[in-house]
């Protein structure tokens, strides 16, 4: 055998038992802050798993997500699509000018039907004597995809399925046409609060107040820096957000009621950008009912508000038209277990507000 086939042999030895050491010494991690989700632990033995092949699978997923170097390696594999085999996205993800993105395709026409379905069902059992609208907030896929080159959603498409299946007294509320793609975060999937003062104001007028969001002086605060959750699965190098809200007196005085927890919480949590999910600063993050009283309102108006993640960062703006906003995440509580929280009869509006890649995977809705 000759030098350079040894020198082989050693390294290929060396690499295979170092990184077999590497990942039984070094500790397991129980969060990704990048990815922003919990990472699988070490499955429990039992023989049934292990006959049923159930353990294999379940070790497997598990030494895929603590191996060592991880982030290093999918940082790696990031770089070769990108830059060396020039692929248009990676594991579904793409990046235009610095905006970070992922792919929604195909439209899902029966789970559009499902969330009307649901609306529907809450509208004929709860909402019949409320004021009742929808609005669609365009994810972004809606500026980036199609004029890029990417497979997207018809959204046309997903707006005439809701439009003909929603029941009559429901209206909607189009917000399409005055949103763009800088009003979101480049390395996130959600919306800036500071770019929503017009949104929050189309809103509440499609709703019948004559209360607006402009005519409230707010006070801006910024955290840097802000990798949203879309930095973490590009697993590029690219600049960090900043994540923008706004307050005053009356949202620093706001009474706000967790119903899950049973207890009170701030509309603002700065503490927590330095958390799992920095967008948490908005509500304490995904919370199934929360109730916000606006102590300087001049109205005694209710609204609910039937939200996924975006509902959080402009209920905040909403409340300058109301005394009370409550709002309901139905990924999270079960539509008929509404009425053991909410006395219907207290509130005059109600807004179904859901974003397209939500409305496009809506079999989450409870």
């Amino acid at each position: 055998m000759g030098m350079k086939n040894i020198v082989t042999t050693c390294l290929f030895i060396i690499i295979i038992f170092g990184f077999m050491i590497g990942n039984i010494i070094t500790p397991d991690i129980e969060i990704s802050f990048s990815e922003r989700r919990t990472l699988t632990q070490a499955p429990g033995f039992s023989r049934r798993e292990l006959i049923s092949g159930d353990f294999f699978g379940k070790f497997e997923k598990y030494t895929l997500d603590q191996f060592v170097f991880r982030d290093k390696f999918r940082g790696l594999k990031a770089f070769m699509e990108f830059k060396i085999f020039k692929q248009k996205d990676n594991n579904g993800i793409y990046i235009v000018n610095g905006n970070i993105n992922k792919l929604e395709y195909p439209l899902n026409e029966n789970s559009v039907l499902y969330a009307t379905s649901k609306i529907n069902d809450i509208y004929k059992k709860h909402l019949i004597n409320i004021n009742t609208s929808y609005a669609i907030i365009p994810d972004k896929n809606f500026f980036l995809a199609s004029d890029n080159g990417y497979l997207s959603i018809d959204y046309d498409k997903l707006a005439e399925i809701i439009s003909e299946s929603i029941t009559d007294g429901v209206k909607y509320i189009n917000i399409y046409d005055i949103l763009s793609v800088d009003d979101y975060y480049r390395t996130d999937i959600h919306w800036s609060q500071n770019r929503l003062i017009r949104v929050a104001d189309k809103i509440l007028t499609g709703l019948g107040s004559n209360k607006k969001a402009s005519d409230i002086k707010y006070i801006q605060k910024e955290l840097y820096p802000f990798f949203g959750s879309y930095y973490g699965q590009a697993a590029v190098n690219t600049e960090p957000d900043t994540l923008i809200y706004l307050t005053n007196d009356t949202l620093e005085k706001a009474r706000v009621f967790d119903h899950y927890y049973k207890e009170n919480i701030s509309i603002y949590e700065p503490e927590r950008f330095n958390g799992v999910d920095p967008y948490d600063v908005f509500l304490s993050g995904q919370k199934p009912l929360v109730t916000i009283e606006n102590p300087d309102s001049s109205t005694k108006r209710g609204l609910l508000l039937f939200k996924d993640s975006f509902g959080n960062s402009i209920a905040p703006l909403l409340l300058a038209g109301y005394s009370k906003i409550t709002l309901i995440d139905l990924r999270l509580v079960s539509a008929d277990a509404l009425d053991k929280f909410i006395n219907f009869a207290e509130y005059q509006d109600a807004l179904f507000l859901y974003c397209t890649q939500t409305l496009n995977n809506s079999y989450m809705l409870r």
